[in-house]
């Protein structure tokens, strides 16, 4: 099969795919894979409602509501945040987003979650990586390139001559969800925490792709180890998912790192959160450090925001 079909049954395969397993996946206890942050607690929630108000073009917030794509199960973002919102809802793996209205549609590490295909040049041409099971063993194989007729996002025009052995991680899947998502009869504000890169970082400067699985906050590269029991993951391709949201109509802003999002569009209540624990080091500065700092998630995450009339 190929390493998309792989990925999907890993990960979401009911009752054995790894986002299908009960128990906690994100944080810092015992069992746990990676943090987020929204790992950091509340101060990540008000950080977000902030910018998401400074973002409404003047609207009134409690004409809005607010939307999380992708949420883990029995948490969200504004949990425990007073917001202005007129209403606020989680939608969770398998649940519609119904959206429509006036909406603030906004997702955290959703995009790099869907199943991505593994191209690899070889031979003066394109393939696919596949995985083969070998007696008990899950190995990969090279495959002639997939057809794309019935693909729900074919693949765009690839390098012509990227260097024998070059891979590209191509989150096709990805921009499908984006574009299921703007299609949708709403209006109002998307925003995207993700971490992506552009299509030529991806084309031409990540030749050994940039997949990688993580189990028990360790990184690694064997993508077919424990299989439903790590996350696997990609960076996004912000080039493709903005091309997906403007041709729904949106006006597509260009891309921040998370520290300069923040910084932007939420800067009263970060100083506000700053000033509450002027005293001391609290762990709301503590969070704010987390979020902020180009060693922590500042600069590992981007931000992705557009808006539709």
């Amino acid at each position: 099969m190929t390493f998309e079909r792989f990925m999907a049954l890993a990960l979401y395969a009911p009752g054995v795919g790894y986002y299908r397993r009960a128990g906690p996946r994100v944080g810092y206890a015992p069992g746990t894979d990676f943090f987020t942050a929204a790992t950091s607690g509340p101060v990540f929630g008000q950080l977000v409602a902030a910018a998401c108000v400074a973002l409404l073009r003047g609207g009134d917030p409690r004409e809005f509501t607010f939307v999380e794509i992708g949420a883990e199960p029995g948490s969200g973002v504004l949990d425990g945040v007073a917001h202005p919102f007129g209403a606020a809802r989680c939608v969770r793996l398998d649940e519609e987003p119904a959206l429509a209205g006036d909406c603030v549609v906004f997702s955290n590490e959703l995009f790099d979650a869907q199943p991505f295909r593994r191209l690899v040049f070889r031979g003066g041409a394109w393939r696919e990586i596949g995985v083969v099971l070998r007696g008990e063993m899950l190995a990969e194989i090279e495959l002639p390139l997939a057809a794309d007729a019935a693909a729900p996002e074919p693949v765009p025009p690839l390098p012509d001559a990227p260097g024998e052995g070059y891979i590209l991680d191509a989150p096709l899947a990805a921009t499908a969800l984006a574009r299921r998502l703007a299609v949708a009869p709403w209006r109002g504000l998307f925003v995207a925490c993700d971490y992506g890169k552009s299509w030529h970082e991806l084309a031409e400067h990540t030749p050994a792709g940039t997949a990688r699985a993580y189990h028990r906050h360790t990184q690694s590269n064997d993508l077919l180890a424990r299989p439903g029991e790590q996350d696997l993951t990609c960076h996004v391709c912000w080039d493709w998912l903005a091309d997906a949201l403007g041709a729904s109509g949106f006006a597509v802003a260009p891309v921040l790192s998370q520290e300069a999002f923040l910084v932007r569009h939420a800067g009263a209540a970060i100083a506000a959160v700053s000033a509450a624990g002027a005293a001391g080091f609290s762990r709301e500065k503590l969070a704010l450090m987390q979020l902020l700092h180009p060693g922590n998630l500042g600069q590992k995450f981007q931000v992705l925001h557009a808006w539709r009339d």
